[in-house]
């Protein structure tokens, strides 16, 4: 039978063709070695808080303490417009992956037709005389219908592994795109606690200068008082007003870097900047977090960069095979079965089947080298990609050191630095105690009130320095993200 014939030669097809298809022209990815070194050299010498194990590894900013914080950081996932664009690159290159994916099928296509044709014939009439005659002359018509209904499939056999090897490019695009979409989802929630760290220093410098415009309205009143009383100079009570209104307009002056990080949240948190307000917390502190000890071998895991970087190069050795395949020959399969009638009633009766089956193959023999072009320049763009790679490594290595670099010394510092603001404030009060016992001049009560504020204000922005380079240090590590995360197709 003519359907025996079609299966027969179908099945031929399909096994020489799977036979051949076990083939996968080009390199076989293997991860470039890159070399890590045993230890960071920045981290001898510092001390790594007792790591917070009950804390959710992706919610790395919960360590700091703070529930606004937290709030604010949940809303970067879900409302964060960056975010959104790199989860659609995502979808997009995910989708991509499926349709690479569709090409190692057949394609089965179902086609019907139905025509019809006619023709008209006029017949003369009969003489007089002659038998038969005389008649009217008339037409006869002859109409003709076709029917058609058939199922045809197309196949290119991935002999030579082009189509997997850019199905494995693909997917490792969509890897790459998902470390991306964590890379930036990483940079946003970071900015965020650096520019809310920020505003909470600008919290705690107008708090600090609050209080010292009282300490200076009071030493203005002291000043004042003397000078009715004719101990003390004009000059000195134009210092003490001088030195209160400089504080008041220092005061005013912190409302527009707060203002600016008040505004720069609201857009990391996918909101107008006049649908935010983060009101100043009464006796905010620096609270310096708990941050976990990492080996350098860890950070090639731990950063979604670095994921992305070796994903691409991943791709870039696909591609490769992809070039390496327009060496051979392509093949084509193709196959069709239906039915044809004069007459729809009779079109699917077996009598009136068709079928056929047949195979190409074209060989390329002359193309002036451009296959040969493009081979070398997919080799090219793998060379590139690897070397991007591996800067990537160090860059981050880079990172973190100057990040364990920058605690060790904040953490070295902060101890003279709160001993410095101390006395400070005790010279400062017994300047002033001297002062109004007639014992020194007020310009030296004005320079330990500048000194005393400079050691309070420098301590502050110290102890939110640490803060915000543990932040720091916590995106140069990774977050809580893992390489485990990337999606597998």
């Amino acid at each position: 039978m003519p359907v025996r014939h079609l299966r027969y030669a179908l099945a031929l097809a399909l096994v020489g063709a799977t036979a051949l298809s076990g083939c996968e022209v080009g390199p076989n990815y293997h991860r470039p070695p890159v070399t890590t070194p045993t230890q960071f050299k920045e981290a001898e010498g510092w001390t790594p808080a007792a790591p917070a194990d009950a804390v959710d590894r992706g919610d790395w900013w919960s360590i700091f303490g703070d529930d606004q914080l937290n709030a604010l950081e949940q809303k970067v996932a879900v409302s964060n417009q960056n975010l959104a664009a790199a989860e659609a690159a995502y979808r997009q290159a995910h989708a991509l992956v499926a349709e690479d994916r569709a090409a190692l099928f057949p394609t089965v296509d179902l086609t019907g037709s139905a025509n019809g044709s006619g023709s008209h014939e006029t017949i003369a009439a009969i003489p007089a005389g002659q038998p038969g005659g005389p008649a009217a002359a008339h037409a006869i018509g002859v109409t003709t219908h076709s029917y058609q209904a058939a199922v045809g499939a197309t196949w290119a056999p991935d002999v030579w592994g082009k189509i997997r090897r850019t199905i494995e490019g693909a997917k490792a695009n969509a890897q790459a795109s998902a470390a991306d979409l964590a890379n930036a989802r990483l940079s946003a929630q970071s900015e965020l606690a650096t520019d809310y760290f920020q505003l909470r220093l600008a919290d705690g410098e107008k708090a600090l200068l609050t209080a010292t415009l009282d300490g200076y309205a009071k030493s203005l009143q002291i000043t004042q008082n003397k000078y009715n009383a004719g101990v003390a100079a004009k000059s000195d009570v134009l210092q003490a007003q001088t030195t209160l209104n400089n504080a008041k307009a220092s005061l005013i002056d912190l409302d527009v870097q707060r203002t600016a990080d008040e505004h720069a949240i609201a857009v990391l948190t996918g909101q107008a900047p006049a649908d935010l307000t983060i009101a100043p917390i009464a006796g905010w502190t620096p609270q310096i977090p708990t941050t976990p000890e990492l080996v350098p071998s860890q950070l090639l895991q731990r950063r979604p960069d670095i994921a992305a970087s070796e994903r691409l190069a991943a791709n870039a050795s696909a591609q490769i095979g992809v070039q390496v395949a327009g060496y051979y020959p392509d093949i084509n399969l193709t196959a069709s079965y239906g039915f044809a009638s004069s007459a729809l009633s009779t079109l699917f009766k077996s009598s009136s089947s068709l079928w056929s089956a047949g195979a190409n193959a074209t060989q390329l023999v002359f193309d002036a080298g451009a296959t040969h072009a493009r081979v070398s320049g997919a080799k090219a763009a793998y060379d590139q990609a690897v070397a991007q790679y591996r800067q990537t490594v160090l860059t981050a290595f880079q990172q973190v050191e100057d990040a364990l670099s920058a605690d060790r010394v904040y953490q070295s510092e902060i101890t003279p630095r709160a001993a410095a603001s101390q006395e400070a404030d005790q010279a400062e009060q017994i300047l002033m105690n001297q002062y109004r016992a007639g014992q020194v001049d007020y310009t030296s009560v004005v320079t330990a009130e500048a000194t005393a504020l400079n050691a309070r204000q420098t301590l502050l922005t110290l102890q939110v320095q640490r803060m915000t380079n543990e932040v720091s240090l916590i995106e140069a590590l990774g977050g809580g993200w893992s390489a485990q995360q990337l999606p597998k197709d």
